[in-house]
């Protein structure tokens, strides 16, 4: 009784009801910073402490081989047990161990091998290529998207629905993947679920067995749980097991990768939940932080419904910066970090944050140009980025096409037939002749030598490209390398291509940000003027380049500024949190207007944001920013709006009186943001409108100014379309 004592000592009302449930399915929703994790490791320590049952006799589910890890040093912490053994950790990795023992009921081999992404996408292309698919109308990427979705949702590929030629051919295209690993022996990381599901689903003797013996299902992250985790969960637990599922609805922002917040109210349902838990005290935050974090997510509907609190006290107001622009809205964010590193926070407690990778360009230059050091969190600073240093590669042949190192990177990016063995013929040739990659290119050129063509092609790009630049200024040649060169096409095709073709535009805009300030032209935003592009600008630019991406961001274990997206930022907390690009369009971001349960989602990607900071917590937009090499008048997030004014210090405006229609468009009655613009627009954001070519739309937002000035419309089926408003003639519906 001692050691049980010493297991829930500390615990709080709320986490002793969880963790001492009786034998019952149950469901804890645990708020962020609510001690979600002690409560999950506690209960399995508690239900194996009162021989409810054995080490063996349950399962618990993580989404990471991390929180696995976690879970059971925690619990070798708690009790004299030896955890080896347990079936603690990931679904895919319960999947591997359930098949490795009925590998012959679940038709593999005994040595079956796991394909990872990259190992599944080269079978893909090599597939592919056997069958004479076009990799340019069925680009790999996306066909391996359309492979896992489908597994995802628990469909074969008989069981899939084709509506045109397409559809038909990605089905064709899954249909025979799946007979090539069946002969080959492999498995991939969605087929090791759906694998699983259909033997536990067929066969009933394998189905009661793992029935009987998992008498308790505890799962980690339950909101983010797909359809067929889900299902295979159901399978697991039968109509007498319990499990226990703890997650968060408001913390549900991976829907892009198949995550269902709807399980968390199906599982109430099909499990008939007698107990939902609310674990409401947070251990993180400062009220002010968490009232706000409350506020901004309570416009969310269909939620299950919590209230953060804490007994922390007030601390510091949620503190609110009006930029002029994104430079200024950098700089204010470098001084606030200079002045509470005095103080004495680390700069490894503080973490800026933003809703794309594209938006950290000019937040890192900021920080460079301030000798402050800083680490991009779970990614790539932005000049590091493949798609940026190929579009570089093709500048940098531009302005020199004896760039060998350049012209490795890119001759056969995107593919054009240049295989292997034409590459070492080229690199001996030039090595025989003592002269530059491109020089022996161009001396192969239409000497009908096997590779020939593919190099023939390539060298007629570069000579292209070349010419095509003269006379143009840096950001038409930047536009010119992402798009004669074929990045863009390729991107656009990728299913995971949208981040990159964001990061694409705003080399754009860097190049425009670049050419102004060695110009002093700062009212030159559309990149006019100088129309030259000198050869030693692009010069300068790529020395420019080359150096951001240089050994600035810090070595792991060294103070640094933490730089991430919002989705990388779940699950951690810093002392102090900014959170910048708080404008429509960036957050939330245009794309969620179109998509079904788009702009929740993006609410709770804010509330996500808002609760990782502890202690100071700054929100930041601007009046105008660069996108895309134009300038762009922000109108505030609808966010910012939800918080109430008590919660809120503004450190350079005064409250912004906003309306928003029933159907959640936003329209400004502010004349703070770009007053000069406000008369000029002659349709609100939000309203919709009719095209002679694409039917009706609604209006996202403007760019450019008076003399220039365009309008992105939503025409829904037809897509985002950027016109002028100029020649647009729009109709107001």
């Amino acid at each position: 009784m001692e050691t049980q004592s010493s297991i829930l000592t500390g615990l709080n009302n709320k986490q002793l009801e969880a963790v001492t449930l009786p034998h019952q399915s149950a469901l804890i929703l645990a708020g962020a910073g609510s001690g979600k994790t002690r409560v999950l490791t506690t209960r399995i320590a508690w239900l194996i402490q009162t021989e409810q049952i054995s080490p063996m006799g349950l399962m618990a589910v993580t989404f990471t081989n991390k929180a696995a890890k976690e879970m059971l040093t925690r619990l070798t912490a708690m009790l004299p047990i030896n955890t080896r053994g347990m079936w603690v950790g990931t679904f895919h990795g319960l999947c591997n161990r359930l098949l490795r023992a009925h590998y012959r009921e679940a038709s593999l081999p005994s040595t079956f091998q796991i394909l990872d992404t990259a190992d599944q996408l080269s079978s893909i292309k090599r597939l592919m290529k056997l069958m004479n698919v076009d990799d340019e109308k069925y680009a790999p990427k996306q066909v391996q998207g359309y492979i896992n979705s489908c597994k995802e949702e628990g469909l074969r590929a008989n069981q899939v629905d084709a509506y045109d030629g397409h559809s038909q051919k990605l089905r064709e295209i899954y249909e025979e993947y799946d007979k090539q690993c069946n002969r080959e022996g492999v498995a991939d990381f969605a087929e090791l679920l759906l694998r699983c599901y259909e033997l536990l689903n067929r066969d009933e003797r394998i189905r009661a067995h793992y029935q009987s013996r998992f008498q308790y299902i505890l799962v980690d992250e339950f909101q983010d749980t797909n359809r067929l985790q889900y299902l295979w969960l159901k399978l697991l637990a039968g109509k007498e097991n319990c499990m226990f599922a703890v997650g968060d609805d408001d913390q549900s922002i991976y829907g892009f990768r198949g995550a269902r917040v709807g399980n968390m109210h199906d599982f109430e349902r099909d499990f008939k939940v007698q107990n939902i838990v609310k674990l409401e005290e947070n251990y993180r935050s400062h009220s002010n932080i968490l009232d706000a974090a409350n506020a901004i997510i309570s416009h969310n509907k269909n939620r299950l419904g919590k209230n953060l609190w804490t007994s922390a006290g007030a601390g510091q107001p949620v503190r609110i910066y009006e930029a002029y622009n994104d430079t200024d809205e950098a700089q204010f964010i470098v001084d606030e970090v200079k002045m509470l590193q005095s103080e004495g926070t680390e700069l490894s407690n503080m973490a800026l944050l933003y809703r794309s990778n594209a938006q950290s360009r000019i937040l890192e230059h900021a920080l460079f140009s301030a000798n402050l050091p800083y680490r991009v969190y779970g990614g790539l600073r932005f000049f590091e980025r493949a798609e940026i240093k190929h579009a570089l590669a093709y500048m940098r042949l531009i302005a020199n096409a004896n760039d060998d190192t350049a012209l490795l990177r890119v001759i056969n990016f995107p593919a054009r037939g240049i295989g292997v063995r034409s590459l070492e013929q080229l690199q001996e040739s030039a090595r025989q002749n003592e002269c530059s990659l491109w020089q022996a290119a161009v001396n192969k050129v239409g000497n009908g030598k096997p590779g020939g063509k593919g190099i023939e092609g390539f060298v007629a790009l570069i000579r292209e490209m070349t010419d095509q630049a003269y006379g143009i200024t840096l950001a038409e040649v930047a536009e010119l390398a992402t798009t004669l060169s074929g990045l863009k096409a390729h991107y656009e095709n990728d299913k995971d291509g949208e981040d990159r073709l964001e990061n694409l535009a705003e080399l754009i805009t860097a190049t425009v940000a670049f050419t102004n300030q060695e110009f002093g032209n700062h009212n030159n935003v559309d990149g006019e003027g100088d129309t030259s592009a000198p050869q030693d600008l692009m010069t300068q630019f790529l020395t420019h380049a080359s150096l951001e991406a240089g050994d600035h961001q810090a070595t792991i274990g060294y103070d640094a500024l933490q730089l991430m997206t919002v989705h990388a930022s779940k699950g951690l907390e810093f002392k102090a949190v900014f959170i910048s690009g708080l404008e429509e369009g960036l957050c939330p971001h245009e794309n969620s207007a179109s998509e079904t349960g788009g702009l929740e989602e993006e609410r709770r990607l804010m509330y996500v944001a808002v609760t990782r900071a502890r202690q100071r917590l700054y929100l930041s937009h601007a009046q105008s920013r660069m996108l895309h090499g134009q300038v762009r008048y922000g109108i505030p997030s609808r966010f910012l709006d939800e918080i109430p004014e008590a919660l809120l210090k503004r450190l350079n405006s005064k409250p912004v009186a906003k309306n928003y229609t029933t159907g959640g468009n936003y329209q400004s009655t502010s004349h703070q943001t770009a007053p000069s613009q406000a008369n000029q627009y002659p349709f609100k954001i939000g309203s919709s409108v009719r095209h002679a070519k694409f039917g009706e739309g609604v209006v996202v937002t403007y760019e450019g100014n008076a003399e220039n000035l365009v309008i992105k419309i939503n025409f829904g089926n037809q897509g985002l379309k950027t016109l002028a408003m100029e020649y647009a003639k729009l109709e107001k519906i």
